[in-house]
């Protein structure tokens, strides 16, 4: 997806303050800040800068994907880790710890998902999982935790 948001745009401005999808109770500058306080409530400082930077690329990318994204005037963030990373990558007071923390985030989810759905998608991505040590696995583990706790409480299906 190489969507690419203005800053002034509804889907940027939308998505950042107000609504993201069934999985989010709050926009994502709301939700970023929910991961921050878990992160921070486990003392998992070291992830304290990946917490706050995970999904800067969010709102760069929010679109409506289908039927469902029109009818509940939501969002869908493909690859939005990505862009995450892309916007981070050269920042230099970061360490590569968070970068790939930000850049691998979703891939847990993305890897069980597109098992289900998208065969292509999972053979692009699997070998990414394989390619990380394993301590490093864990902490992505971990993080996926505080991502989802940092959602909140909305979901319909």
């Amino acid at each position: 997806m190489n969507k690419n948001n203005s800053i002034f745009s509804k889907p940027f401005l939308d998505s950042l303050f107000f609504t993201q999808n069934k999985w989010h109770q709050h926009g994502v500058l709301l939700h970023t800040l929910r991961v921050v306080y878990y992160t921070l409530k486990d003392g998992e400082f070291k992830m304290l800068a990946a917490a706050l930077l995970h999904d800067i690329g969010k709102p760069f990318v929010a679109f409506k994907k289908d039927d469902e994204d029109w009818e509940f005037d939501e969002w869908s963030f493909t690859d939005h880790e990505e862009k995450s990373y892309q916007i981070i990558k050269n920042w230099p007071f970061l360490s590569d710890y968070t970068k790939n923390l930000v850049r691998y985030h979703y891939l847990i989810r993305d890897i069980k998902k597109a098992k289900k759905e998208d065969l292509e998608r999972y053979a692009q991505k699997q070998p990414i999982w394989d390619s990380l040590d394993d301590d490093f696995k864990e902490d992505l583990k971990r993080f996926l935790k505080y991502d989802d706790l940092g959602k909140g409480k909305k979901r319909r299906d």
